[in-house]
């Protein structure tokens, strides 16, 4: 009776000890666009939480600028080399990265983040609603040129940090659609590119800002080109002359906003993307069922909100 009361009394530990010994051994990299980038940084943050709480090794991974597609692939490709229990990725470009993750899936689960690619190899994908997040940043321009200047109309612009990722390219697209869809007096007139440089955004809204006088307003369609549309109004005094809606928040960016040189920024859940991209990683691993896409959502923050709780979360989020 002793012998089986110890036996059950092993069997119990060795089962409380398990899961965390099987996690102890699993590695999910993940693989962000920047890891430079404040934001990419949010995403890092969250998946290393994540790693903490769960007991699984998370090597953080990620070229130095997003325009590093080549090198994107080769980490991905390391990556795979490493014989992880799945990986983490949000893709730099939308057509390159296709068939590099569709050969990694052959060998690992793949979960994507963020932007996608051209592949149907996701296990899961987790982003924010991109094109929903452009429609979002065309009614809080519109209803703050309408604020300004006693209607919705006039010309407005849109600033892309590169061609070709698909997270921007589905923001430009809800932003036109919303605008051509609800505010017949505004027009979008063009749609500038530059290299993921805020330095180069700066000097797009610059030559703008010169060749345009009568513009007003800017879609400033993520982090960097935030900053230097920023920049470019802050430096030309052209607050409240020409508003900008900018997407995802970091420290100069919310000050800009403090100060009026940014109308709005759409927020997305970085933290919650890197956390939960390891947690669905490591259900995948192992075998669990686990949702195809999940939408992280999206938040315009204005001057006269940003106080709230859930504004507060999304402009502090962990790093």
């Amino acid at each position: 009776m002793k012998k089986l009361l110890a036996a059950t009394i092993l069997s119990s530990v060795f089962m409380a000890f398990a899961p965390a010994s099987f996690a102890a051994d699993v590695t999910i990299p993940i693989i962000v666009k920047d890891t430079t980038s404040s934001y990419w940084q949010v995403v890092l943050a969250g998946a290393r939480k994540a790693g903490k709480d769960l007991g699984v090794k998370v090597p953080e991974l990620g070229a130095q600028a997003e325009t590093d597609v080549a090198g994107q692939i080769s980490i991905l490709e390391n990556a795979v080399a490493s014989k992880p229990a799945a990986i983490v990725i949000s893709p730099t470009s939308f057509d390159a990265l296709g068939a590099p993750i569709d050969e990694a899936a052959k060998k690992v689960k793949i979960i994507g983040i963020d932007s996608s690619a051209k592949s149907n190899s996701f296990t899961s994908f987790l982003t924010t609603d991109n094109e929903v997040g452009g429609k979002i940043a065309a009614d809080g321009l519109a209803e703050a040129i309408k604020a300004k200047f006693g209607k919705a109309e006039g010309k407005v612009v849109i600033i892309t940090a590169l061609p070709g990722a698909g997270s921007l390219e589905a923001r430009k697209k809800g932003f036109m659609d919303e605008i051509a869809a609800k505010y017949p007096g505004i027009t979008v007139v063009t749609n500038k590119y530059a290299d993921g440089q805020a330095a180069t955004g700066l000097n797009i809204a610059t030559d703008l800002l010169s060749s345009m006088p009568d513009l007003r307003g800017i879609f400033a369609s993520n982090q960097t080109m935030a900053e230097g549309v920023g920049q470019a109004i802050a430096e030309n005094k052209a607050a409240g002359k020409v508003l900008v809606m900018g997407f995802d928040p970091d420290d100069k960016t919310v000050a800009f906003l403090k100060d009026g040189t940014l109308v709005g920024l759409i927020a997305q859940d970085p933290y919650r993307m890197g956390y939960d991209g390891i947690k669905t990683a490591l259900a995948a691993s192992k075998g669990e069922k686990v949702e195809a896409h999940v939408d992280t959502g999206a938040n315009l923050i204005t001057k006269e909100n940003m106080g709230g709780a859930r504004a507060q979360e999304l402009l502090n989020p962990p790093k």
